[in-house]
């Protein structure tokens, strides 16, 4: 039976509301669009720091574009508790090198595995590090990603890394018309909204499906 990741963090939400302690939380960003509604809505139960690390992105003038969007919206962005922001290494060569063979593997197959646990997997490691209580990614939130291959390899890199001290926080938050309010909110404040994931292998692959496209109408 499929697990409705939703309704698990909705639970999780609700039984945390129980208790005294605001939970901290380390959320892995993929950039400001897709994390616009997740901190509107995670923001009012937990003290969130936004962990930008995403050595995906292959070319350094966009990679550089997408932080500076993530830390305006940070700073715009009426919430209850405050979000801080930390950034990772910029490392594409890590990306490529973990990516080698798979560079004509269409997107959402191996290759984008392997980046989910390239990202998450540090993620995990600097949430046990600094004793957050969870951690997750905004990735979820997008209608082309895995959302439970997402929660998977959340679960088995908070196995590996945090030994209980730290849990992955489940999510899919594409739904509850979560892609749409980040649509909205993007709008909003005016953000920079890409329309590849960031490696060189998805922007190729969407400007072929444009190029397709094009021929077709015409």
């Amino acid at each position: 039976m499929k697990q409705n990741y939703q309704k698990e963090l909705e639970k999780k939400i609700q039984k945390l509301q129980t208790e005294q302690k605001v939970p901290s939380l380390l959320l892995h960003a993929c950039c400001a669009p897709c994390s616009s509604y997740v901190l509107e809505y995670l923001a009012e139960y937990f003290h969130i720091t936004v962990f930008f690390y995403n050595p995906n992105i292959t070319d350094a003038a966009e990679y550089h574009k997408r932080v500076e969007e993530e830390k305006r919206l940070i700073r715009e962005l009426p919430v209850k508790y405050p979000v801080s922001f930390m950034e990772g290494n910029y490392e594409p060569e890590r990306f490529v090198a973990e990516v080698k063979g798979l560079e004509h593997v269409p997107e959402g197959g191996i290759r984008c595995e392997k980046c989910f646990v390239l990202r998450l997997s540090e993620t995990a490691k600097l949430a046990q590090a600094h004793g957050f209580d969870y951690f997750t990614t905004s990735l979820t939130i997008s209608p082309l990603k895995n959302a439970t291959l997402l929660n998977e390899v959340g679960e088995a890199v908070a196995a590996e890394y945090c030994h209980g001290a730290t849990a992955f926080l489940n999510s899919d938050f594409k739904k509850k018309n979560g892609y749409k309010r980040s649509v909205e909110l993007s709008e909003l404040y005016g953000l920079y909204r890409q329309d590849y994931c960031g490696c060189v292998y998805s922007k190729l692959q969407r400007e072929q499906e444009k190029r397709a496209k094009a021929q077709e109408e015409s």
